[in-house]
């Protein structure tokens, strides 16, 4: 009996020894926030995203999604986030640069020419190895790299057929350096200010000008405070979902290649979403008594040549060449 009693209380130590190795992982939730409104393609994927996630984890991770800039500008999310909130976003990628250099590459001015492009170099090898820098170097994890947003274009009070066109102009920009000098290459002066202040921004004068992708011209409705957009397509924005590390590693293995495959899935339907509705967001700006002008876009893309010098991005040029074949 006694040695019954003695291989049970053996039996129970080792249970407690394993359970004590063993991590276990609670339900975990990531609050994702964007400076775009719930129906911007962005918001929908987020919110698509969201709903698949906490089915296929079984309620073991939670997604929150916060629009229109509640948790503060994308800047002010992604420092929320190094300091160790449970804090993500959606950001452009040049943003992250200051991090990893290289990342710089997706936001460079024409060098994509669709989503599909971004979407493959985004998946390849190369850009993987830069993105996974980013929890070392930064205490952030990206999730995904596809979230497409729309080719960037010129919105002015004055027509705009070539980069003199753009002199001395304030142009609202973001405040990354592939930014702020591609469109200073252009001709204009660049403004970073928050997108939130856009709006105000123009319609009180403070800047001259702004760039944007078509559904967020409808969205913000910058349509009621500037006149004309000039078809540029300077940058193509591709966008990533970033969070924290210290939330992140809460998750298991398992859970989070879930969520970084959905995050991918969703990535392509709100990218696709973007395309659509950006043709319809289009005729509602030209609808609205904005004119849209097509433009000799060589002038332009002779200008911004520099940036890639200046940005010393000829090799992550020759690298998106080479995985895109071409």
């Amino acid at each position: 009996m006694k040695n019954i009693i003695k291989g049970l209380g053996i039996a129970a130590l080792l249970a407690t020894s394993v359970a004590i190795a063993t991590p276990t992982f609670a339900a975990t939730t990531l609050r994702i926030g964007t400076v775009l409104a719930p129906t911007d393609p962005m918001g929908q994927g987020l919110d698509k995203f969201k709903a698949e996630v906490e089915a296929a984890t079984n309620g073991d991770v939670i997604i929150e999604v916060f629009h229109n800039s509640q948790l503060g500008d994308t800047t002010e999310m992604i420092d929320q986030a190094r300091a160790g909130a449970n804090v993500g976003t959606v950001t452009d990628v040049a943003r992250l640069s200051s991090f990893v250099p290289s990342l710089a590459i997706l936001s460079a001015p024409f060098l994509f020419d669709n989503f599909e492009q971004a979407d493959k170099f985004a998946a390849s090898e190369e850009y993987l190895g830069w993105a996974a820098q980013l929890e070392e170097k930064a205490g952030l994890i990206m999730i995904a790299s596809n979230w497409y947003q729309g080719a960037r274009h010129a919105l002015t009070q004055k027509p705009i057929s070539g980069p003199a066109d753009l002199a001395g102009v304030r142009m609202r920009t973001i405040g990354a350096p592939v930014w702020i000098e591609t469109i200073r290459a252009m001709g204009a002066e660049p403004t970073p200010i928050a997108w939130g202040e856009v709006y105000s921004a123009l319609q009180l004068g403070t800047i001259d000008a702004a760039e944007a992708q078509p559904t967020a011209i409808w969205g913000a409705k910058l349509y009621e405070v500037i006149k004309h957009v000039t078809k540029t397509g300077h940058i193509q924005l591709v966008t990533a979902i970033v969070v924290g590390a210290d939330s992140w590693n809460e998750i298991s293995a398992e859970n989070q290649a879930i969520v970084r495959e959905l995050a991918v899935e969703n990535g392509r339907y709100a990218s696709n979403l973007t395309i659509e509705l950006g043709k319809e967001a289009m005729v509602k700006v030209a609808e609205s008594g904005v004119t849209i002008s097509d433009v000799d876009l060589a002038p332009f893309k002779d200008a911004v040549k520099s940036v890639y010098t200046l940005l010393e991005l000829e090799p992550e040029a020759a690298i998106v060449n080479k995985v895109l074949g071409r």
